[in-house]
């Protein structure tokens, strides 16, 4: 966690005297405002002046002194940190989000068999941008590979470990290996990254045969809605996390019905502090059980009904349609 930075010499980044002079308001308006006594100070931050804190005593009849100046300084000094703090916290945010934007896919692909629909909610607290992710990618004979995944932590390094294993599934994607063996690669990989942890789900869909295979390193189950409007979770025991080492993962197959849809996610859909995550994943399963909307329909219900404001965790979805 990032320490609150502390007031200190240095110059304004934009070349500019920090100690410029401040337009003065004239005895006029003071004496329109009915104050009698005026006194200004610099909110200053690392040799960059923010603004001024400026006062007016109006019912008092004694002018500002000494005291009350060193009391506004020092007011001011502590004013002017938290504001250059938030700034600063601002910045790393919206770094943190862009690049987590610039690595994820821009669109969903067009795949033949398959309708697919992705969405990215990001954290609506400032520091918790994460490293979700999400990708759909061509195989050979027609075979699309579906990927989730999510790396512990947040901000930058987890936007960047994110960018570097998205970047890994798809070299390995091509190599045409079974999900298990995509995933010891990336965990090869994540062994050496600054944020080491993640999660991933990797799972192949081959439409003309309506077979999937797929492999989990400790992510959630993906959810299999069939045509009857039916929704359960594919839940065999998953891996560990990416990142542990010498990990052992295992591939399972399944065989879906023309018209069924798959949905994968990551925890920021269903994991709160108050709620039991059993209960939350439950409530995903009764929004999609019944008649089909369409996937971006779907896919807006689930995020209005499982999220809430102030949400301290991003979100990745993928939504999949086996076509008829």
């Amino acid at each position: 966690m990032r320490q609150d930075r502390q007031a200190g010499p240095r110059g304004a980044p934009d070349g500019r005297d920090a100690q410029a002079p401040r337009p003065q308001p004239d005895s006029g308006t003071l004496g329109r405002a009915g104050a009698h006594s005026y006194l200004a100070v610099p909110l200053r931050a690392h040799g960059c002046v923010l603004g001024a804190l400026s006062l007016l005593r109006v019912h008092n009849p004694r002018p500002f002194d000494e005291e009350d100046r060193d009391f506004a300084t020092e007011l001011a000094v502590r004013a002017a940190i938290s504001i250059d703090n938030a700034r600063w916290y601002r910045h790393e945010r919206d770094t943190a989000h862009a690049l987590q934007r610039s690595l994820l896919p821009h669109r969903a692909p067009d795949r033949p068999g398959l309708d697919i629909t992705t969405r990215y909610r990001p954290a609506d607290d400032t520091s918790e941008i994460g490293g979700d992710w999400y990708d759909a990618l061509p195989l050979s004979n027609g075979t699309t590979a579906l990927v989730i995944g999510d790396v512990m932590g947040s901000g930058v390094p987890a936007a960047a470990a994110m960018g570097q294993l998205r970047t890994a599934t798809r070299t390995l994607s091509r190599l045409g290996l079974p999900p298990a063996e995509v995933l010891r690669g990336l965990d090869q990989l994540a062994e050496d990254l600054e944020a080491p942890f993640a999660t991933c789900t990797y799972l192949t869909c081959q439409p003309a045969t309506r077979t999937c295979e797929f492999a989990s390193a400790g992510h959630l189950p993906p959810v299999v809605v069939g045509p009857d409007g039916t929704a359960k979770l594919l839940d065999p025991p998953p891996g560990p996390p990416l990142g542990i080492g010498d990990s052992t993962f295992t591939d399972h197959r399944l065989t879906l019905d023309a018209g069924s849809r798959l949905l994968l996610y990551t925890d920021g859909l269903v994991e709160t502090r108050t709620d039991h995550i059993d209960d939350r994943i439950q409530c995903v399963l009764d929004l999609l059980t019944g008649p089909a909307p369409g996937l971006e329909d779907t896919c807006d219900l689930l995020l209005d009904r499982m999220r809430h404001p102030g949400s301290r965790d991003d979100v990745a979805i993928l939504l999949a349609r086996l076509r008829a």
